[in-house]
């Protein structure tokens, strides 16, 4: 009888940054959420703006963000992440995450989201993709069901290596996805919006993930054949 497998550790926070024009209140409020909850990096999402302007909002963040030793991740602008002193970028689908990669590789994260079929999420994580996200809103705003999430999230962590990222609307889903075996959560607007403020709804998204992590574990097997 085998010993029983190592537990896997439970699942850090992804925050996802309101579109930043300004990056002032921004920067001032992101100190104390940092120290919050377990972030482990933040997608910092950019309005359009000419370059210049997209370098200075993406070092003003990234100064704040790396300080609390998380990551700064942006939404695009490939061209600007080494200029920005960002740690890398999300892309939004294979092909994209393909074009990026020369320029991210080796010393820079690639995201890659935007991936609507398992095909599309292995060819990503063949080609080099550091972690892929299943659930964020289309250009539409559609996204799948809470339950197709959480079942893409559990296939891909029972079958390989690269972190997958599940892109939680809500406290139920951040543990529902805790649950089903995600490396990362992704919380953005549900955070943003919430009326108590964006600190509470961290740290109600970390306990639901800690609650989900705990539902996982129950259900591994005590022992490995």
């Amino acid at each position: 009888m085998a010993a029983k497998p190592p537990a896997p550790p439970a699942p850090r926070l992804y925050l996802a940054t309101p579109v930043v024009e300004d990056p002032a209140e921004l920067v001032a409020q992101l100190p104390a959420l940092l120290g919050k909850a377990d972030i482990a990096a933040v997608l910092l999402r950019l309005a359009p703006a000419d370059p210049r302007s997209l370098t200075t909002r993406i070092k003003a963040v990234a100064s704040v963000v790396q300080k609390a030793d998380a990551a700064l991740l942006v939404d695009g602008h490939v061209d600007l992440i080494a200029r920005g002193g960002a740690d890398g970028a999300h892309l939004p689908g294979l092909a994209p995450l393909q074009e990026a990669l020369p320029s991210l590789k080796p010393d820079r994260i690639a995201g890659c989201g935007g991936l609507t079929t398992r095909h599309h999420a292995m060819s990503a994580g063949e080609a080099g993709a550091d972690y892929v996200l299943f659930g964020e809103p289309d250009t539409k705003g559609q996204r799948p069901s809470a339950d197709a999430i959480a079942e893409r999230l559990e296939w891909w962590a029972e079958l390989f290596e690269p972190p997958c990222v599940g892109y939680a609307a809500s406290r139920d889903e951040a543990g529902q996805f805790a649950a089903a075996g995600a490396d990362f959560v992704l919380v953005g607007d549900a955070v943003w919006n919430d009326p108590r403020g964006a600190a509470a709804a961290l740290i109600d998204a970390e306990q639901a993930i800690k609650q989900g992590h705990a539902t996982l574990l129950a259900r591994l097997p005590a022992t490995q054949d």
